[in-house]
Formats: C-alpha cells, sequence, structure tokens
C-alpha cells in the first residue's frame, strides 16, 4: 500500500488535483480519505457559537482518529470514515466504509503540518497557489456551496484563513517531497506525481 498525503492552502486546487491522479490510476485501485471528513463534531454547541468556529486550526480536527483509520487500512482492515456537514457543523449518524487499497490519498490543508500524520506517508506533496488566486476561489466556493455572502467570505478570509494559512499551511510546505504550483492546472505535475506512484506499485507488487 502507498500513502500519498496531499496538502495545500484552501483553493489551492488540491481537489482538483486528487481527482486528476484517480482519473488516471487503475479503477478502483484509490482510496481517499479527506481531512474535512474528520472535523470535531460540534452539536454541543449553541449555532451561532459553531460559526465562530476556526476550521482552519489543527485543533478543529480529530487528527487522532484520521491516524488511527491510516493505520487500520494499512493492516488491510476497512474503516468508516465520518460524515461532516459544513451547514450544521456536526458529524452525520452515516459513515462512509473505505475499503483498503493500493493507493490510500490523504488530502487536507494541515495534513503535512502533523507530525504523526507525516510519518505515515509514503509520498508527500504540497499543492501550491498563489494567494490572490485562493481568495478567489474561496469566494467562489463559499457563496455558491456554504451559501455566505462576500463580506462574510472576506472576514472570515482576514481574521482566519490568512493567519491559519500563514502559520500553519505555508510552513509545512517544507516537508513536501514535491510541490506542486498552479494546482489542478498543472498537468506536467500531475503526470510525474502519476508515474511515481506507478513506479512504487510496481515495485511493491515484485516485493510480494
Amino acid at each position: 500500500m502507498l500513502i500519498v498525503g496531499i496538502a495545500g492552502g484552501t483553493g489551492s486546487g488540491k481537489t482538483t488535483v486528487v481527482r486528476k491522479i484517480i482519473e488516471k490510476l487503475p479503477k478502483d485501485s484509490v482510496a481517499v480519505l479527506s481531512q474535512d471528513s474528520y472535523y470535531k463534531d460540534q452539536s454541543h454547541l449553541p449555532l451561532e457559537e459553531r460559526q465562530k468556529i476556526n476550521f482552519d486550526h489543527p485543533n478543529a480536527i480529530e487528527f487522532d482518529l484520521l491516524i488511527d483509520h491510516i493505520k487500520k487500512l494499512k493492516k488491510g482492515q476497512p474503516i468508516e470514515q465520518p460524515i461532516y456537514s459544513y451547514v450544521t457543523c456536526t458529524r452525520a449518524k452515516e459513515t462512509i466504509r473505505v475499503e483498503p487499497k493500493e493507493v490510500v490519498i490523504v488530502e487536507g490543508i494541515l495534513v503535512l503540518a502533523v507530525p504523526e500524520l507525516r510519518k505515515l506517508f509514503d509520498i508527500k506533496v504540497f499543492v501550491d497557489a498563489d494567494a490572490d488566486d485562493r481568495l478567489i476561489r474561496v469566494i467562489h466556493r463559499d457563496i455558491e456551496e456554504r451559501g455566505r455572502d462576500v463580506a462574510t467570505v472576506l472576514k472570515r478570509y482576514q481574521q482566519t484563513v490568512k493567519p491559519m494559512h500563514e502559520q500553519f499551511i505555508e510552513p509545512s510546505k517544507k516537508y513536501a517531497d514535491l510541490i506542486v504550483p498552479e494546482g489542478g492546472n498543472n498537468t506536467v505535475a500531475i503526470d510525474i506525481l502519476v508515474s511515481i506512484i506507478e513506479k512504487n506499485l510496481k515495485i511493491q507488487h515484485h516485493q510480494h
């Protein structure tokens, strides 16, 4: 099993990179664990309190559970990935069953910022994008998908997204084996990444 960690700022194009990797690898050979699924359940807080949560701080995420899940997949055991709703800031009662696969991609803004997670990754990738490009994507996404208005999005960006990016996400870039500028548009970097994954899978097959 090959475990690939893919980090990068909010709106850097991580999701596109992940999608393009999956498209290029054999069908059903990849499992994806998204850091966003592991946000802590905030159902104990009143709704207006939930809206103040800093989702870009490592404390908002249950990394222990994510680490435990990766270790289980490594041992060949299926896991139950939580389902998290941004709208209510709570976890659903249902979970998504994830079976062990040859390639496990772990993606999220902070996945390279956690030493214990980094130790589990065979390949560490950081998707890089200019701050203004990321902000434009964040505005579009938050308005369309999360029903927020521009003023709210900008305020959140200034108060939490940007400072957290500078404090936790950007510094984690130094741990990456591969940095992908221009995110999902960088077909050359994605092809290189896919060929590294394929080469590693071949080596693993020969070893067994």
